[in-house]
């Protein structure tokens, strides 16, 4: 998949690269390794120390727990790691909340505790609502593996981040601002209010709009459609009747790109309002090719999943403990280095347009 070679790209980059994409959520400070493993060590509810050359442990046992059961995307992700845990001689399954409310999370974790998971991989709904389940988890040694969107840093041992946030965020400005030639007023139509990724990405889009070449586009909204394609369906309505000069709409959830783009497309906005975001080949197809939308950009959820499965195993195997610098190979996707935070980064995110989509099927 081509796809696949653009991401490992980014993934290849030597640690100063990716230290310098990686402002997520704080800059590249001085933190030593060994300061990282002792934090690392803490989260975790013991002082563990890393052994690189352990084997990954077979019978393994991987929960995933998604922002919600019928999310699209994240079934993509789960299917995916899922499969993955097959390859080390592991199990996986994916358990979750049919909306995506700040404290839908907790019930579940409480309960894949008492199944005595290895590790628990979550999407978190709200950074902070599903930390004491976490934390608990943690202290009885069940891994804790944040992926897609996190929880906060003492709440896990890793964090798998689909690209740089910083990365993610300013692109977005970047794509939408050439289609409007640097001028207009735009919209963000988000995921839910909480959600750890989608509020990292926004901060840096409105950081990006503050350089001297945005200066004649204008962000009047941030609308949430809580990853419900109904609800976004009727924001992105309600954006172009409250906003008349409305000339752009950014959705970085792959929800809310889809029902944004199905609303322009049967409406009297098709061609005059640019949609843009992140979304899924399968889904954003028919848009691309209808002439709604021109371009949108995501990374491949399948090797997220995959990822997240074998940081898990490394992790539950004793490998690696989370600390900065430690390393662990993914099957197929080769070697990855921990970065600051314990965060662990897939790669660069690709833009699918009409000349491309048709190569990729997921």
């Amino acid at each position: 998949m081509q796809l696949h070679t653009r991401i490992r790209r980014g993934t290849l980059a030597t640690s100063a690269a990716i230290c310098a994409l990686s402002v997520t959520l704080a800059g590249c400070s001085g933190t030593t390794k060994d300061s990282a493993k002792k934090d690392s060590g803490t989260a975790a509810g013991n002082n563990a120390t890393a052994n690189p050359d352990a084997e990954l442990k077979k019978g393994l046992k991987l929960a995933f727990l998604p922002k919600q059961i019928n999310n699209p995307y994240e079934k993509i992700v789960d299917d995916a790691g899922v499969e993955a845990a097959k390859e080390f001689g592991g199990t996986g399954k994916e358990v979750g909340p049919s909306d995506a409310s700040a404290s839908s999370q907790v019930s579940y974790i409480n309960t894949l505790i008492q199944q005595r998971q290895d590790a628990i991989l979550i999407a978190a709904n709200d950074p902070n609502a599903v930390c004491t389940p976490l934390k608990n988890a943690m202290k009885q040694d069940i891994k804790v593996v944040a992926y897609d969107s996190d929880t906060a840093k003492d709440c896990r041992q890793l964090f798998i981040n689909q690209a740089s946030s910083e990365e993610i965020g300013r692109s977005q400005v970047r794509n939408i601002a050439k289609q409007l030639g640097n001028k207009g007023e735009i919209a963000i139509l988000s995921a839910t209010q909480n959600a750890t990724n989608q509020n990292a990405w926004i901060d840096f889009m409105k950081d990006e709009l503050t350089k001297p070449e945005y200066k004649d586009m204008k962000l009047v909204k941030v609308a949430y459609g809580d990853d419900d394609d109904q609800k976004s369906f009727q924001e992105t309505q309600g954006l172009l009747k409250a906003y008349p000069k409305l000339k752009g709409i950014i959705s970085p959830t792959t929800v809310g790109i889809a029902a944004a783009a199905r609303y322009i497309s049967s409406s009297s906005y098709k061609g005059k309002v640019v949609i843009n975001g992140l979304g899924t080949p399968n889904q954003m197809r028919k848009y691309v090719k209808d002439g709604t939308v021109e371009q949108f950009a995501l990374w491949n959820p399948k090797d997220l999943g995959y990822l997240g499965a074998y940081a898990a195993a490394a992790l539950a195997s004793g490998q690696i403990t989370g600390a900065e610098g430690e390393k662990f190979k993914a099957g197929r996707l080769g070697e990855y280095e921990v970065g600051k935070d314990g965060e662990v980064i897939l790669g660069s995110p690709a833009v699918f347009d009409k000349k491309n989509i048709d190569e990729f099927d997921f």
